[in-house]
């Protein structure tokens, strides 16, 4: 049980900010033998081990899965794996180990309202002996009644110099690397772990960030050429990311706190729809399924949201706070001619991108309107 009595538990916080690794770390907690009880989880006992290395038989998880990344409820009758309707299943069966049970819902946001209704059942009147940590990066999108049911944490951005510290300790970078990525991170440890084992995704997001830049300089037509190319680059840099997350299970640590866990959502459909033209392949007859060219257009407005803000910055003065240091030379260049307040406005369309993706609206129409609105490049005197 958690402090309070609460048998659940709900973090919320950005995407790779450490909320399976903290999900991890209490059901370590929660399952670890080592005495005293202020020694767990202690990382070597069998139960440590068994959930380090994602092989617990008592810690049930729950992820996006499938057409569209959504985390599904599963057939009534026979309820699949890695759905809701299966978490129940499998949280009505006695403990393997014979001790606590713990039930992980990542990226919790992508039920549905059914899915959720149907998992608030569970939240209600639980087995015996189950704690659910639910994982959320978006609040809101939750039903009041599932969130009143949690007891509540939210996880803020991490210090870029822990993000740093954790890339070293880790020795996933060396130390000059490790700041470059602590600040693309943007706080977010599990990002920057990502970024430090996929380098092809470091050198796209580089090259997709200069595109943008020359682009302010360019007129319409050059702009819509150049989004296929854009989002084909995005959707490789998405591609490596994701394959990392799914490849490299998250190991709690003690005495950390919630460290870093690279992200996990597969958000891939099995079947591309009628529409899905490979973004970058002109003239191509391949499809790309949809949710990948939706991964890669949000992956393409995470880095254009960098862009803009760093614009902003410089044009504001402010180069340390700058989140790719390898771009400052080219960001000073275009921020002379790009007007104070550009960025702000640009941004709050950025926004609603994001909004317009997560409603299943076409990718290439959202960055085709984007590329069109991007501000031009003023004349300077």
């Amino acid at each position: 049980m958690l402090d309070g009595g609460s048998h659940a538990l709900l973090l919320v916080g950005p995407a790779g900010v450490g909320k399976t690794t903290l999900a991890l770390d209490v059901a370590a907690t929660l399952l670890c033998t080592a005495e005293p009880h202020e020694a767990r989880p202690c990382g070597t006992c069998r139960a440590c081990r068994l959930v380090a290395s994602g092989n617990h038989p008592d810690v049930h998880r729950l992820s996006p899965d499938g057409p569209g990344g959504q985390v599904r409820i599963g057939e009534r009758a026979n309820p699949e794996p890695n759905t809701v309707r299966g978490l129940f299943s499998a949280l009505a069966l006695l403990p393997v180990e014979g001790g606590a049970r713990i039930a992980i819902v990542e990226s919790a946001e992508r039920m549905n309202e059914d899915a959720q209704s149907a998992f608030l059942k569970t939240l209600e009147e639980p087995p015996s002996g189950v704690t659910i940590v639910v994982c959320a990066s978006e609040e809101e999108r939750l039903l009041p009644t599932v969130r009143s049911r949690c007891a509540r944490i939210r996880l803020g951005p991490v210090a870029i110099r822990d993000t740093e510290a954790i890339l070293v300790e880790r020795a996933a970078a060396d130390a000059p690397t490790a700041a470059r990525l602590g600040r693309i991170a943007g706080g977010r440890p599990g990002v920057a772990l990502a970024y430090a084992a996929a380098p092809d995704a470091v050198a796209a997001r580089g090259e997709i960030a200069r595109t943008i830049l020359d682009l302010l300089a360019a007129p319409r037509a050059t702009r819509l050429v150049a989004i296929p190319r854009l989002l084909a680059r995005a959707a490789e840099a998405a591609a490596a990311l994701a394959a990392v997350g799914d490849a490299r299970p998250a190991t709690p640590r003690r005495g950390k706190g919630p460290t870093a866990a690279a992200p996990r959502q597969r958000d891939e459909a099995s079947e591309p729809d009628d529409d899905a033209v490979d973004p970058g392949a002109a003239g191509s007859s391949r499809r790309a399924p949809v949710a990948e060219r939706r991964r890669a257009a949000t992956l393409l407005v995470d880095i254009w949201r960098d862009v803009a803000r760093d614009l902003e910055l410089v044009a504001l003065g402010d180069r340390r706070g700058v989140r790719d240091p390898a771009l400052l030379d080219d960001l000073a260049t275009a921020a002379p001619a790009f007007g104070v307040g550009d960025g702000a406005t640009f941004l709050r369309r950025l926004t609603r991108a994001g909004e317009l993706l997560e409603s299943n609206v076409s990718p290439e129409l959202i960055a085709d309107s984007l590329v069109v609105a991007w501000p031009r490049r003023r004349s300077l005197p």
